[in-house]
């Protein structure tokens, strides 16, 4: 015998919730790609900076590791799957993978650019967040915002000189 489970009533119809549900899986594939990217990066950098940024990457790939279950579970919260699965998210990311393993700088380059392209994938979700008064959405996505372009700054500074 099937088990229906009630409707979800969170005060936010379930167009809206579908509709933030679509943009946080795109928050979701970017962050995906780009641990992935910060990770492989972090096993792959060599030459005079290789500790420096080794540690670095490491520190980056294990705080977004922590944000992915957050923003699924905000995804499931919303009564929606989370998207899973390599072919799905290279479908809804807007972040390249790395093709073969670029140069120290190179990849601190790629990483600036993969955390501004998650920032703008966020703002672009924050105002059908904002416009469901989905409070929890908005502020986990505050909280990201704040991280990505941070970390963008902080990488950037890297390449000046």
């Amino acid at each position: 015998m099937a088990i229906t489970a009630p409707p979800i009533d969170i005060g936010i119809p379930a167009d809206q919730r579908q509709q933030i549900a679509d943009g946080l899986g795109r928050v979701l594939a970017d962050s995906t790609v780009l641990y992935a990217k910060t990770h492989g990066f972090h096993w792959n950098v060599t030459g005079p900076m290789f500790n420096t940024l080794h540690l670095m990457f490491m520190d980056q790939y294990t705080e977004l590791w922590t944000a992915l279950d957050l923003i699924a579970e905000r995804i499931r919260a919303l009564g929606f799957p989370a998207p899973y699965g390599g072919t799905l998210y290279a479908g809804l990311s807007s972040i390249p993978e790395a093709e073969g393993v670029p140069a120290a700088l190179a990849m601190v380059r790629e990483l600036v650019e993969g955390h501004e392209a998650v920032a703008r994938t966020i703002r672009s979700v924050f105002t059908t967040a904002d416009d469901a008064s989905d409070q929890p959405t908005a502020d986990l996505l505050t909280q990201r915002l704040q991280i990505h372009e941070k970390t963008a700054w902080m990488l950037r500074s890297l390449l000046e000189g």
